[in-house]
């Protein structure tokens, strides 16, 4: 065991063998053998020990951990539960095993079997914890149960009756059991009786979270619109803590809902449970001044009631009725505000809320008032006034944003524009000072001006600016040498770096981002939209490899929080973890990542080193089966994660978010079919007698062409529903979600050739089925289907040609399209020839038999069908075309090899000696990674013209 503990895998083996030649029988080694062996490789073999182990129903402690160890480094948790059934069976009363064998079931999702098992235990041991292990199990059962009905009227009605019968008698311990009764009940929806159990004494054990009883009693009052309650219990908790923001949200809330039911307090009792109410706008009015009052005595400066008085008069203005009530001026408010907290980096974030509440005419006078208060020192007279601390830093970055916010910069000319981006950079460049005993992975606290100016030069790049966009990459790459571990500078270059279309420094930009867990799949469209389309082939493997490691230990992962949460008692977790696994599951960005990878994967192997039947088998892929949830697709993509200062018409908005999620779906409905129709091709194989169509039938064969014309109708209709979505002309801000490839895919002529490559097989199948003799038909047809392919495939060529990278007026222009377009000609060159491979393997046979005849009748001029010449004709033009392509290409690596970007005259005075040092380096990461893409994309299609050369029949 130590040697496996060690990782020496081998010695464990040898050592266990050592063993069992002394003692033959002894369970433990052999599977500790047999672990080694798993983790050596050797699954078979593991397996099959194991199972000759099992097969002995072993009831020692030391086997049943080593299997069940062993199971689960085979993922199959599956296994583990049939272990410990048998032994529950011979050892009935011991406690262990059936709780072991309780989690066995957790993992598998058993959760009938669960139930049992927990009732089983509590019968063993009158343990409180095993009988509502089983409670909760008739919950998951109900969540679990597609028929809502069922869930309502037999699942939770047992498990309610179930904790009821320990309430009447009393038993209820810990908290946990009070959590579970609460959470019956509001599944039930008896909102009044949940209500009575967490204000009556089993309500008192609710300690472990702050307020847990309020949040319970306000959950519950807000689901029975018992408003004055509320009300009250908000105005209570806010007399406690004013600054808890939720508690004046619901205040407001339920203020107004009284208002608008003329509620009024009754004459002779309490006004409600929860004590006195407010049910008027002068109440309110006084309440917050009352809160700001108080807070001017606390030892702390808190927000809450600042903010509070703002949210009143938007809800006021909102009803407009502001102002009667003198609450004064939002303008002066926010004023006031920025002179509390304007050194509080949360003052931009609280203030951005209630911009909406100046009017636009007020903006200019509003940030000038803003910048009159912040103590500026200027050195010279003609210099810019800097601040002298951290404190007038804060506050002087605050303003920045909000001139953002407030579309400021974005009202000025280029030439304003420039100006306050090279103020903006000395500004950062000062503020680093303040910054000098910072760590490596703190930011520095200027690194904002620097983010800003790029924002700027970014909207100067998409008014047509070219040299702006380089300029953007400087200053990112020197703000990143300041502050190394700055998220944003990161993610920032990463998008800027894919659209100029240089893929080569994002890898190693998301990799140092340290992307965690979930992040894998909220920010991983960043890396995997570009880097198969850049052309980056072993990037791209890479990528979708992280991804799917992740997906896939989500399962795994899941279930053991879910059996955490059983042993401590965390019931209304479990709930959460299921969602967040079906969350997962049924993840846009999991989808597409498998569908790519499996493309990739065919794209860099399929025909190379493997054939294409055995690619396709060893992802066990098959046309009829489909595995994407397209009903429930989840977008978790997080498409904020760019900061951004933008007013709030030029922001990303929900339109944006909900077009993006249609584009994204029918880009991968097309890609998703795609797939599929490749993985149909090895399954027209040769079990065809020509003309003999009962035999057909039986073999299944013709179903499957069946499939395949099935999946061509649903390939043109999902291109079809495409071109309607793209004639909409969508513009995504530039920092919203990245656009498909659809378009391009689209107008560089890959869709048309694609689909007409699958039309192709279509009409060989029906060659295939009806012989060369009255045929002419067909072979003519299949004939000028290969022409018109050549000609087609020529034309994508085409859109290919032209330089990458040029040098206009001393700056860089990249045209990623064209690098893009490269890309899809290599995929859509490789399914041609998928598709030629399954043409030769129906004419081989059939020129074999022409032979034959020929030398049994010996007569030297059989003639030989035209379908012949054709294919024979096709292959030389696809092999004559790939050629020229390849030779394109090494002109392409010839002329980026020799781009002399010294020679670009930096012209640009504005750019200072150390930007300078800055440009160079990312034009060469620019330049350096378009050659990587077109050796890649070379060397791919080198080893497609060596399967071309094999194609003479």
């Amino acid at each position: 065991a130590d040697y496996l503990d060690n990782g020496n895998n081998k010695m464990a083996i040898q050592q266990a063998d050592k063993l069992l030649k002394k003692h033959k029988d002894l369970h433990c080694a052999k599977v500790l053998k047999a672990i080694g062996l798993q983790r050596t490789g050797k699954q078979d073999e593991a397996y099959a020990l194991a199972q000759e182990v099992a097969a002995l129903e072993p009831t020692d402690d030391n086997s049943l951990q080593a299997l069940t160890i062993l199971y689960r480094e085979m993922h199959r948790p599956e296994l583990v539960t049939k272990l410990y059934e048998a032994a529950v069976k011979k050892v009935p009363n011991s406690e262990e095993y059936h709780s072991h064998l309780f989690m066995a079931y957790a993992r598998v999702g058993e959760y009938k079997k669960m139930q049992q098992a927990g009732m089983a235990l509590y019968k063993i041991v009158p343990k409180n914890p095993y009988y509502f292990w089983s409670v909760m199990s008739l919950i998951m059962q109900s969540i679990s149960a597609q028929d809502e009905n069922l869930s309502k009227t037999m699942f939770l009605p047992l498990a309610e009756r179930m904790v009821e019968k320990m309430v009447k008698e009393d038993k209820i311990e810990a908290e946990a059991e009070v959590e579970l009764y609460y959470m019956i009940l509001e599944r039930l929806e008896k909102y009044k009786e949940a209500l009575d159990v967490v204000r009556g004494k089993l309500g008192e054990k609710l300690t472990s979270e702050l307020q847990s009883r309020e949040n319970k009693c306000m959950a519950m009052y807000k689901k029975l619109h018992r408003w004055p309650e509320c009300n009250a219990l908000a105005r209570r908790l806010l007399l406690k803590n004013s600054d808890d923001w939720q508690f004046y949200i619901t205040y407001f809330d339920s203020v107004f809902q009284l208002i608008d039911e003329s509620w009024t307090p009754p004459a002779e009792e309490e006004h409600s449970l929860e004590g006195e109410v407010h049910c008027s706008i002068e109440q309110a009015v006084n309440f917050i001044e009352e809160r700001i009052t108080e807070e001017s005595k606390s030892s702390r400066p808190l927000r809450g009631p600042y903010l509070a008085k703002l949210e009143l008069i938007r809800r006021l203005r909102h009803r407009g009725c502001n102002d009667e009530y003198k609450l004064g001026d939002p303008e002066e408010l926010m004023f006031q505000y920025f002179k509390k907290f304007g050194d509080k980096p949360c003052c931009f974030t609280d203030l951005k809320v209630f911009v909406d509440l100046l009017p636009a005419s007020q903006y200019t006078k509003f940030i000038r008032q803003l910048l009159d208060v912040i103590p500026l020192v200027a050195v010279a007279e003609n210099e810019v006034a800097l601040p002298g601390d951290i404190k007038a830093l804060q506050q002087h970055l605050c303003v920045v944003q909000l001139s953002r916010l407030l579309g400021i910069y974005h009202a000025m000319e280029k030439k304003q524009k420039l100006a306050v981006v090279r103020e903006l950079m000395l500004r950062y460049r000062h503020g680093l000072e303040f910054g000098k005993s910072c760590l490596k992975t703190e930011l520095q606290f200027s690194d904002y001006y620097c983010l800003l100016a790029v924002h700027l030069l970014l909207d100067l790049w998409l008014e047509g600016e070219e040299a702006a966009v380089w300029q953007c990459l400087t200053l990112l790459e020197e703000g990143l040498a300041h502050s190394p571990s700055n998220a944003q500078f990161k993610l920032l270059l990463i998008r800027i770096y894919c659209r100029l279309g240089a893929f080569e420094p994002v890898s190693e930009l998301y990799s140092s981002l340290d992307a965690k867990h979930i992040q894998h799949d909220t920010i991983g469209y960043l890396l995997t939209r570009y880097a198969g389309s850049l052309g980056h082939y072993a990037a791209a493997s890479q990528s979708c490899n992280f991804a799917l490691r992740f997906f896939h230990s989500n399962q795994k992962d899941t279930s053991e929080y879910i059996i955490q949460a059983y042993k401590y008692g965390a019931f209304e977790k479990i709930p959460e973890f299921i969602a967040f696994r079906n969350r997962l599951n049924s993840s846009l960005h999991f989808a597409q990542v498998r569908t790519e990878r499996m493309l990739l994967d065919l794209l860099l192997e399929a025909n190379i080193s493997t054939s294409l039947e055995e690619s396709i088998k060893s992802m066990s892929l098959s046309p009829e089966e489909d595995d994407i949830p397209w009903k429930d697709l989840r977008d978790n993509r997080d498409l904020t994660v760019l900061f951004s200062w933008d007013p709030k018409d030029r922001d990303i908005s929900e339109e944006h978010r909900k077009l993006s999620l249609e584009e994204e779906t029918l880009w991968l409905r097309i890609r998703s079919l795609t797939l599929r129709l490749v993985s149909g091709l090895p399954t027209l194989g040769h079990t065809i007698q020509p003309k003999n169509s009962e035999k057909t039938a039986e073999n299944g064969v013709s179903s499957k062409i069946d499939t395949i014309r099935a999946l061509l109708q649903q390939l043109e209709a999902a291109v079809d529903s495409g071109k309607k979505f793209l004639e909409q002309k969508i513009q995504y801000p530039v920092l919203g979600p990245p656009p498909t490839r659809m378009a391009g895919f689209f107008s560089n002529g890959s869709c048309q050739c694609q689909t007409s490559l699958f039309y192709l097989v279509s009409d060989i199948y029906e060659l295939d089925t009806n012989g060369l003799e009255d045929s002419a038909e067909i072979q003519e047809r299949i004939g000028n289907s290969f022409k018109s392919l050549v000609e087609r495939l020529t034309d994508l060529f085409n859109k290919c040609k032209g330089d990458l990278i040029e040098v206009r007026d001393g700056t860089l222009k990249t045209h990623p399209n064209l690098l893009e377009n490269l890309v899809f000609f290599v995929e859509t060159i490789s399914i041609a020839l998928w598709v030629s491979s399954y043409c030769d393997s129906v004419l081989r046979p059939f020129k074999s038999n022409l032979q034959k005849k020929k030398k049994k009748k010996k007569e030297s001029s059989v003639a030989m069908p035209p379908v012949f010449t054709h294919f024979l004709d096709y292959v030389t033009e696809l092999q004559t075309l790939t050629s020229n392509v390849i030779d394109h290409i090494k002109g392409l690596e010839i002329i980026l090899t020799a781009l002399k970007l010294e020679d670009l005259s930096l012209k640009d005075t504005l750019l200072l000696q150390e930007e300078k040092k800055f440009t160079k380096t990312v034009q060469g990461k620019v330049q350096s990674s378009y050659h990587h893409s077109v050796q890649e994309i070379g060397e791919l299609l080198k080893k497609r013209l060596d399967t071309i050369k094999k194609l003479k029949i």
